[in-house]
């Protein structure tokens, strides 16, 4: 769905939470293939049962991707991604386990390196079937002025 909003129609405090998705063997399996991590903490689920978890965890690389992935329902053709900050892993993330994204506009101001936008920082927190953060990040925004 693409929905148009200006620098100016940001307001501090709005919030979204995106629809859930099941984490799958297969989403660990493809994950790994793509990026070449095949740690055992993912991989190997008999040494997994030696440790602290008990089982597999996902990648925390993936869990990002897949959160960040959710939020794709919306496309602001003014807005570009300018990138993520303070990135963390909170909780693992299990097979088996629904994922969900929630964000909210924390900040805004406008952008020192190019007339006419702004920058928006937005909260990104992804959450497990529990409502348990397990990722959070801020997500940085450069969006286009009214008139610009």
């Amino acid at each position: 769905m693409e929905q148009t909003a200006y620098y100016e129609d940001y307001e501090i405090g709005n919030r979204r939470v995106t629809l859930g998705r099941t984490i799958t063997e297969t989403d660990f399996v493809v994950h790994a293939g793509h990026t070449g991590d095949f740690f055992p903490h993912h991989m190997d689920a008999e040494f997994m049962k030696t440790q602290d978890f008990g089982q597999r965890i996902a990648h925390g690389t993936m869990v990002f991707a897949i959160g960040v992935g959710l939020t794709a329902s919306v496309i602001n053709p003014v807005a570009f991604s300018y990138g993520y900050d303070r990135l963390r892993f909170v909780k693992p993330v299990f097979i088996g386990d629904t994922i969900k994204t929630r964000l909210s506009i924390t900040r805004k101001e406008p952008d020192p390196k190019r007339a006419g936008f702004g920058r928006v920082w937005e909260l990104l927190e992804v959450l497990n079937q529990r409502n348990e953060t397990v990722l959070v990040a801020e997500h940085i925004y450069r969006v286009q002025c009214k008139g610009a």
